[in-house]
């Protein structure tokens, strides 16, 4: 399993836009598990070397029905996404790179979808699928040819590396250049034969030797040549198989298109069911906020209304505002305003005598006629407190 957390500390570590360059390699490892990160220095042609991280593993390709697993390098450069990735098909030690005008000798590959390369639309998952399409039409390497001998089922007809169409006659092993027909899907690390893209035989076709293992089925024993009728059906048996060929990549083309289009569809639902709960929210909270600016304007109102009516009102007797609902309770709070004023001369008689504005005869004598005052007034406090039937 790809250690994801590693490959994220890694990127941070050597890539200027770590974030986008982690999110693009990472949908390409979850959709291509053969595919695993790999870090490791890079020679550019300059001369300089530089330490970046590649994808490297196979990737599966459908060539004549069946699947195959092409092994490929994309080296992610430390501007990606800015810049296209450098790719490479790396065939193991049984193949030989095929050279074609989207692959070179050194197993580069060149693709209108690189050249083209917008930085923050393209990515690595839509460009392994057009790697997929591509080489399902141009097969990038082929199996190394062999020095034994070979033979063949008489039944199948094999085209070797020259493009030189043979009905063999027994059956050993495969020649050079072509790939096991109904191959499985090999697993990541196992060598697979790959398919060599086929030529098909011309008007005329060299003649064997009858002592060999290969032979020509002809008409007649004897002679070298074809006739016209032969010609005619190899032609069309040759213009039949590349018509098939053409409408299965046709087919893979536009179901690599679908799978885009559909993985485009669920982002964009996604991103609306983002936007609508987005929606929902502020308009709950536009909600909430007429609801208490509504409620302030009328607060706002009452307030103005208020203001209003007491600036109209006279001026108010303090005495007159404090009024009571019986004649017991009047008599209770006049008792209260009187021992509190009794409280209130006690403190300044003290105060005065502290400063000496009185000597202390006179304190004592004051004080305790106050004093004797208050506790009369408290004691009739608490009697018409019970009266009132209140706490005392």
């Amino acid at each position: 399993m790809i250690d994801l957390a590693k490959l994220k500390k890694r990127v941070e570590k050597f890539y200027k836009n770590s974030e986008a360059t982690y999110r693009d390699a990472r949908n390409a490892l979850c959709h291509y598990q053969n595919l695993a990160p790999q870090q490791e220095n890079y020679t550019f042609t300059n001369g300089s070397v530089k330490e970046l991280i590649n994808l490297a593993g196979t990737i599966p390709v459908t060539y004549k029905g069946n699947t195959y697993n092409i092994p490929i390098c994309i080296w992610l450069l430390d501007t990606h996404p800015n810049n296209a990735p450098i790719c490479y098909v790396k065939p193991t030690s049984h193949m030989l790179v095929k050279a074609s005008k989207f692959v070179d000798q050194n197993g580069r590959i060149y693709l209108p979808y690189l050249e083209d390369w917008k930085p923050y639309k393209s990515d690595l998952l839509e460009l392994i699928q057009v790697l997929i399409v591509t080489f399902g039409e141009t097969p990038p390497v082929y199996s190394k040819p062999k020095s034994d001998s070979y033979s063949f089922p008489s039944s199948t007809h094999v085209p070797t590396s020259s493009g030189v169409a043979l009905y063999p006659t027994k059956t050993t092993n495969y020649p050079p250049g072509e790939a096991l027909p109904k191959h499985p899907i090999f697993p990541p690390n196992s060598p697979a034969i790959y398919p060599n893209y086929p030529q098909y035989p011309g008007p005329s076709i060299p003649s064997y030797p009858p002592t060999g293992n290969f032979g020509l089925t002809i008409p007649s024993a004897g002679t070298g040549t074809i006739k016209d009728e032969h010609i005619k059906v190899s032609l069309i048996s040759g213009i039949e198989e590349k018509l098939l060929r053409k409408m299965k990549e046709q087919v893979q083309q536009k179901q690599a298109e679908l799978q885009t289009l559909t993985r485009t569809q669920e982002e964009l639902k996604h991103g609306k069911m983002k936007l609508d709960l987005m929606i929902n929210k502020l308009e709950k909270e536009q909600s909430d906020l007429d609801k208490s600016i509504t409620v302030l304007k009328d607060t706002e109102q009452e307030l103005k209304t208020a203001i209003g009516k007491m600036e109209n009102q006279e001026a108010i007797n303090v005495d007159d505002a404090v009024t009571t609902t019986a004649p017991l309770y009047k008599q209770l709070l006049n008792t209260y305003a009187e021992e509190a004023a009794l409280e209130d001369a006690i403190y300044y008689m003290g105060e005065a005598l502290r400063c000496g504005i009185i000597d202390l005869d006179v304190f004592l004598k004051q004080v305790r006629t106050l004093s004797r005052k208050q506790f009369m007034l408290r004691a009739l406090m608490q009697k018409c407190r019970q009266k009132a039937g209140l706490a005392i």
